[in-house]
């Protein structure tokens, strides 16, 4: 079974997760750690509760991956999908029922960001999408976000050369009918994060995550 084994959790994690409003959860990219996004933890100003989750599958040197790549871009949906319920049963563990989630990934983790949204979009809030892209196979609240169409950011590089084209297209055509979306594209960004997109993450953040 597909499980999560490992996290970096905020300071403030074990005395107020269980109860606070809403969660920050860091999803990193394939080949990554569950300290990489944890570094931009200053830059974004988080003051609710975080996790930086480490993906189940081990990738080597040190990484791991949420699933294995075969078809760059276009994954089985099976592999994802186990994914997803590992990040959902590994929630349930920690925070209750009906504390909110904020998905924060990157690249691999980016497309996990979406998948929270696409099983459970009453949990989650104002999902973040760096460098990613979306899973090709309906998935079970896809019609529900086509009603409803919560705030979710897409940010990413023209030079971007990880990506492929096919997945972008694919997120391109998505994402606006599923979500309100706030969508950026940097560019010479290749694929990586800097700081205008931290910046522009930041004032989406504010934005939707006022009320808590």
């Amino acid at each position: 079974m597909t499980s999560i084994s490992r996290s970096v959790l905020s300071p403030d994690w074990s005395s107020h997760a269980a109860d606070a409003p809403a969660v920050v959860v860091l999803l990193h990219g394939y080949g990554s750690h569950e300290h990489d996004l944890a570094g931009l933890v200053p830059a974004l100003g988080l003051t609710m509760p975080w996790a930086s989750l480490r993906a189940p599958l081990e990738a080597g040197n040190g990484g791991a991956a949420w699933f294995t790549i075969l078809n760059p871009g276009d994954p089985a949906p099976e592999p994802v999908e186990q994914a997803t319920d590992a990040v959902w049963a590994w929630l349930d563990g920690q925070v209750d029922s009906t504390t909110r989630v904020i998905p924060i990934g990157f690249s691999q983790g980016g497309l996990m960001a979406t998948q929270l949204l696409r099983t459970r979009p009453e949990r989650v809030l104002a999902p973040v999408v760096l460098g990613g892209f979306v899973l090709g196979t309906p998935q079970p609240a896809d019609e529900r976000l086509a009603t409803e169409r919560p705030a979710a950011f897409w940010g990413r590089g023209t030079d971007d050369r990880v990506i492929t084209a096919a997945a972008v297209e694919r997120t391109a055509a998505f994402l606006p009918g599923h979500t309100t979306l706030t969508e950026r594209v940097y560019p010479g960004l290749t694929h990586s994060i800097h700081a205008e997109e931290i910046a522009d993450v930041v004032a989406f953040l504010g934005a939707n995550t006022e009320s808590l």
